[in-house]
C-alpha cells in the first residue's frame, strides 16, 4: 500500500476519499491492473473498479484495454483537476446567482404559507446595496419612511441607482419624510413617473435611517459610519406597517409636492444629487 500524502488535499478539492485514494495511487505507480491500484490505494477490488469508472466519467482517469491483456489504468494530468474545481466554481457562481434572482420572492411565498418569519442582515455601503435593491423584485408597490439628509450624506449613488432601476422596471413608490424647507426643495420633480412624496412636520429633522415596506417585507437601513440593514419577512409585520404608514400619507398636515415631470437624472429643482431612494 502506496502513502497517501495528498488525499487529504484532493478531497479538499471535491473528490470523495475513495476517489482521491484511488487517483493518487495512479499517480504514484502509474497505468496498472485494478487489483494493483486497490491495494496501493488501501480499498477493496470491488469498490475499486466502482471508483475507477467515477473517476473516468470526471476525466481523471483512463482505461486502455488490449486483446487477451488485463486493462490498465491510468492517472489523468494533474491539471485536470484544476480545470474541474474552476467549472465547479463556475457553477457554483452562476448557481448562487440564479439563486439570488429568486430568493426574495422565494422567501415571500415561503412566509406567507408557513407564517415563520425570515431574517436577513446586511453590513456596509455594499450591504446597504443589497437591502435596498431587494425592493426591486416587488410585486406591489413601495412605501417608505425616509431622512433625506442622511440619504444625502451617505448614500447619494446609491440612491441615484435605486430610483433609476425602479423607473425602468415602472416600479411605483411612496416617501415619506420630515418636512423641512431643504426637504421640499429636494423633493421637487424628483422622478414623480414612480415616485410620490409626502413631507410631515416632526419635531426632529433627520432620524438617520430609512425603512421599506413592500411584498411581505420590511427592511431597515442605519445610514452613518456604520450601515447596518436587517430585512424582516414577515407578513403580520408587513401587515402593520403598510397600515401605519397609509395613516401617516394621508395625514392632512402632511406636505405634497406640486406635480411635475420627473427628471431623467434624478435631480431636484434646486440641488444637484439625488436625495430619495
Amino acid at each position: 500500500m502506496a502513502e497517501l500524502a495528498y488525499r487529504e488535499s484532493l478531497v479538499k478539492a471535491g473528490l470523495d476519499k475513495s476517489q482521491a485514494s484511488i487517483y493518487e495511487a495512479m499517480v504514484k505507480i502509474g497505468p496498472s491492473p485494478a487489483s494493483d491500484i486497490a491495494r496501493a490505494a488501501g480499498i477493496g477490488r470491488p469498490l475499486s473498479y466502482k471508483v475507477l469508472e467515477e473517476l473516468i466519467a470526471l476525466g481523471l482517469a483512463e482505461k486502455k484495454e488490449k486483446p487477451g491483456k488485463v486493462a490498465r489504468f491510468s492517472a489523468a494530468h494533474p491539471l485536470k483537476l484544476k480545470e474541474i474545481v474552476e467549472k465547479r466554481l463556475e457553477k457554483a457562481s452562476g448557481a448562487r446567482t440564479a439563486l439570488e434572482g429568486v430568493i426574495g420572492r422565494l422567501t415571500s411565498d415561503f412566509n406567507l404559507q408557513s407564517g415563520k418569519p425570515g431574517v436577513r442582515f446586511f453590513e456596509g455601503p455594499g450591504g446597504i446595496r443589497e437591502c435596498i435593491s431587494d425592493a426591486l423584485t416587488s410585486k406591489t408597490d413601495i412605501y417608505s419612511y425616509v431622512d433625506i439628509a442622511a440619504i444625502e450624506k451617505h448614500i447619494p449613488d446609491i440612491s441615484r441607482e435605486f430610483a433609476k432601476a425602479r423607473q425602468k422596471l415602472g416600479l411605483k413608490k411612496k416617501n415619506i419624510g420630515i418636512d423641512t424647507p431643504e426637504n421640499r426643495a429636494e423633493i421637487e420633480g424628483y422622478y414623480t413617473d414612480v415616485t410620490e412624496e409626502r413631507l410631515i412636520p416632526w419635531s426632529t429633522a433627520e432620524f438617520g435611517t430609512v425603512m421599506q415596506i413592500y411584498d411581505s417585507k420590511i427592511s431597515y437601513m442605519t445610514l452613518g459610519e456604520q450601515m447596518i440593514g436587517v430585512i424582516v419577512a414577515d407578513p403580520h409585520i408587513y401587515e402593520m406597517h403598510k397600515s401605519l404608514f397609509e395613516f401617516t400619507w394621508n395625514d392632512p398636515r402632511a406636505y405634497a409636492p406640486q406635480a411635475s415631470a420627473g427628471r431623467s437624472d434624478g435631480g431636484s429643482s434646486t440641488m444637484s444629487q439625488v436625495s430619495t431612494p
